[in-house]
């Protein structure tokens, strides 16, 4: 009888652990800041995309240029204030993971630092939540992707677009951001946890994919 009690005891042990791991109140206020962190993002989206922008300025009664400067300032205001929430987390818990608040609301504190100025401070963060599973690691493969793009530098998985003017055409126009190695990029992306290719994620978001060098960009 003494020896069946033990594997019950660990049980019950790991069971009371991975409740006192889990946070539902914090769940719920990383759900609000995630909801509030796209509360004007698909607008902005909207306004944008050339086949939808004349519907959704219609419907809002002001020019697409006009909209859009009122709408990015609302979603700035907001993203501030989500960034200064999430620096409190992350000072008191540590990253907001999987265990602490569950599989789905562990990406709302990588949503408010991917879509923040502060992601230089912060990814030593996100790459140690996705190293321990607390955050699914094709997140931190896309953050580190606009982490190297935004030092003008080479991109690993070739997750991020932008906007660029190109030296050979002089026209401002979306493309690829320059991957580090375009050979290898659709190998890197499945180990990464990608479901498609970066030919496939371009073509979804209506950007022609082509390799480009960063000599290509007027920077």
């Amino acid at each position: 009888m003494k020896y069946l009690l033990i594997p019950l005891f660990c049980l019950i042990s790991f069971i009371t652990n991975a409740q006192k791991h889990f946070d539902i109140s914090l769940k719920k206020q990383m759900d609000s800041v995630m909801f509030l962190d796209q509360k004007y993002r698909d607008t902005l989206t909207w306004l944008m995309t050339p086949d939808k922008v004349a519907a959704i300025t219609k419907k809002l009664g002001m020019s697409a240029s006009n909209a859009i400067n009122h709408y990015n300032k609302l979603q700035k205001n907001i993203d501030s204030a989500n960034t200064n929430f999430v620096e409190g987390i992350f000072k008191q818990y540590g990253y907001p993971g999987k265990s602490l608040v569950g599989d789905s609301t562990s990406e709302a504190a990588w949503h408010i630092i991917q879509h923040s100025k502060r992601i230089d401070d912060y990814i030593p963060i996100i790459k140690k939540a996705a190293e321990e599973h607390e955050l699914t690691f094709r997140l931190y493969a896309m953050m580190l992707d606009r982490y190297l793009m935004n030092k003008n530098q080479e991109q690993i998985y070739g997750s991020q677009m932008t906007m660029r003017t190109l030296k050979s055409t002089k026209i401002n126009e979306w493309i690829v951001w320059p991957l580090k190695d375009p050979k290898r990029v659709n190998a890197l992306r499945k180990k990464a946890g990608f479901k498609d290719t970066v030919e496939e994620n371009a073509a979804n978001l209506d950007v022609k994919y082509r390799v480009i060098k960063l000599d290509d960009i007027i920077m």
